[in-house]
């Protein structure tokens, strides 16, 4: 009898013992552990709801979290298929989108939030309109995103070695 979901696609072992998902998660949740332990540190973190969002859905900081996933990925697919495979090719292209865009279109969006921002503020004050921010940290600087690149190099490197 055929089935519409192949019987290999429901293999959770599997895919949780795939070097290139480890690589991908690990350097997604160890940066964001980090921005975690960095925010406790500078005294930005007060409360267990402000831990929890920084660590499973903040965005911005260092280091960038999105660049050390498709890092990680691009690296555990260049040690498990070489780096003249399709599918290396295609991480590739897919982590110079994504960390152009962590620098370039959405640090731009937190500049422009910062301006509207400020301009709320003057409006609250000088008028007394009723304003409500918008968040502005929504990119990564260079910095950020190096240090999140060579994270996840460095975590699928061990991924690669180790499983």
């Amino acid at each position: 009898m055929n089935s519409v979901i192949p019987r290999h696609s429901l293999n959770l072992l599997g895919l949780i013992a795939n070097p290139v998902f480890v690589a991908a998660f690990l350097s997604w949740f160890l940066t964001q552990i980090f921005k975690v332990v960095y925010g406790l540190m500078r005294g930005k973190l007060k409360t267990p709801r402000a831990i929890l969002l920084t660590l499973f859905w903040k965005t911005g900081g260092m280091p960038s979290s999105h660049a050390a996933l498709v890092a990680g990925v691009s690296t555990a697919i260049a040690f498990d298929d070489g780096i003249s495979s399709d599918i290396f090719v295609l991480s590739l292209c897919f982590a110079l989108i994504v960390i152009r865009d962590a620098m370039g279109v959405r640090r731009s969006a937190g500049s422009q939030a910062r301006a509207l921002n400020e301009l709320g503020r003057e409006l609250r004050v000088k008028m007394g309109v009723h304003y409500r921010p918008v968040k502005e940290v929504l990119g990564h600087t260079p910095a950020e995103v190096t240090v999140g690149i060579i994270v996840g190099i460095l975590i699928a490197l061990c991924c690669s070695l180790l499983l």
